[in-house]
């Protein structure tokens, strides 16, 4: 059996692909049985987050055709259209595949974390619904070992490289403690909405969505905990927030020089943390010349995210020789239990023969034959049928030249130790 990953990601393939691939968590069930009954296919898990769907399969050797057509049925694709984005690894290189993906290294914002917990929920699902035997089990098992290794021996995910995270990361050298501080934040995009969950993430005590239209401000601060006010309250709101991120669409500067300097007098100059994310710019450049304003824009944030990524790009380095050490330690277990297969299969064969040979001997007992003459054509018996068969096999090998194969059994069947014929 071979094992298989099967997938699309960000790299292969457009959204619009990914959203036709991805499954839905009211999909995975049936997914998953359909996948598992497939008769080229021993033990399978899902993986499906906005950015990759990859499938891994314990399955027949050149199974991924079959996996593919399964893909493209399901979803209703045709099959040429998944093969131009499709890529699939087998043994070893499906281990590493995804080890690199529990680690961050093949994600879109390189090292971060959440995909870890993603693959942990793929692997509960399979596991509770019996797509998982021993070769996935041990794989997945082994991944979340060198996963945390990743984590905790390499700086991978300690420096943000997103703009989001980035703003809050700066926010955080000013203020130290969050759950006394309040967040005014301007726009209700999706960089507003990860600047939101980062900044409840870090604690902070209150935050204030503000936005043109009210319905949306109400809908993210809603799912944050906040408080939504129109673009027409932010003077008022302006007087009690310690951190200002802005992110907008609009053509001209929504807080002025003179608006901040009114607020800053109400706040008898209490420092405030600006972040002005939106080109063009929403705050006005005159208003980083106020004394008390930290006023950053998305230049200075773009120098802390190519400067952290560099740090995680070193870190990457690392987590490469690691997932390699742990591809060489899985492969050499991997190997080992192969082994064991073969000794079990070995050990059964030779207890049939001894098997047999007792219960001829003990015929030969109950017929009352001499139990000395018994007991020396039974050894005799025992050692010409255990030996037969591999010395039939070296005779062969032996006349094909295949001095490997001599070579290996000189170390597989002579004993060093034990007294030859000659010493007696």
């Amino acid at each position: 059996m071979t094992l298989l990953a099967l997938g699309i990601n960000h790299k292969t393939a457009a959204v619009e692909v990914r959203e036709q691939v991805a499954f839905t968590p009211s999909q995975l069930e049936s997914a998953l049985t359909e996948l598992k009954h497939l008769p080229s296919v021993r033990e399978a898990a899902v993986l499906s987050t906005c950015n990759r769907t990859e499938l891994y399969c314990v399955t027949e050797p050149d199974g991924e055709k079959t996996i593919l057509d399964w893909l493209g049925r399901f979803h209703g694709l045709a099959v040429e259209q998944l093969t131009q984005c499709a890529y699939h690894y087998l043994d070893e290189a499906a281990a590493k595949h995804l080890m690199r993906v529990a680690s961050g290294l093949d994600s879109m914002v390189l090292g971060e974390p959440q995909i870890l917990g993603q693959i942990k929920d793929a692997y509960q699902q399979a596991r509770s619904l019996k797509g998982l035997g021993g070769e996935l089990e041990r794989l997945f098992q082994h991944t979340f070992a060198v996963a945390k290794q990743v984590r905790t021996e390499t700086g991978i995910g300690e420096n943000p490289v997103s703009v989001a995270y980035a703003a809050v990361s700066l926010a955080s050298r000013i203020f130290a403690n969050f759950s006394r501080s309040r967040a005014l934040l301007i726009g209700a995009g999706e960089t507003i909405e990860l600047v939101a969950r980062h900044l409840r993430e870090a604690g902070i005590q209150e935050l204030i969505v503000a936005n043109r239209t009210m319905e949306r401000a109400e809908r993210l601060a809603g799912d944050v905990g906040g408080k939504a006010i129109t673009l027409g309250d932010i003077p008022k709101a302006l007087e009690r927030a310690d951190i200002v991120i802005a992110s907008t669409a609009s053509p001209l500067p929504i807080l002025g020089k003179g608006m901040v300097e009114r607020a800053l007098k109400v706040r008898r100059h209490r420092p405030m943390f600006m972040v002005d994310i939106a080109v063009p710019r929403d705050i006005e450049p005159q208003v980083g010349d106020l004394d008390d304003v930290f006023l950053y824009t998305v230049d200075d944030l773009q120098e802390v995210i190519e400067e952290n990524r560099r740090h995680r790009q070193v870190a990457a380095n690392q987590a490469e020789e690691l997932i390699a050490l742990g591809v060489e330690h899985w492969q050499h277990e991997r190997r080992v239990r192969g082994a064991g297969d073969l000794i079990r299969r070995y050990r059964e064969q030779g207890e049939a023969l001894r098997k047999a040979s007792e219960e001829q001997a003990i015929a030969q007992l109950a017929r009352g034959e001499d139990p000395e003459k018994v007991i020396r054509r039974l050894t005799q018996q025992l050692t010409n049928k255990l030996l037969h068969g591999p010395t039939l096999r070296l005779r062969e090998a032996s006349g094909a030249e295949r001095h490997d194969i001599i070579q290996a059994a000189e170390s597989l069947l002579l004993d060093p130790a034990a007294p030859s014929q000659d010493s007696k």
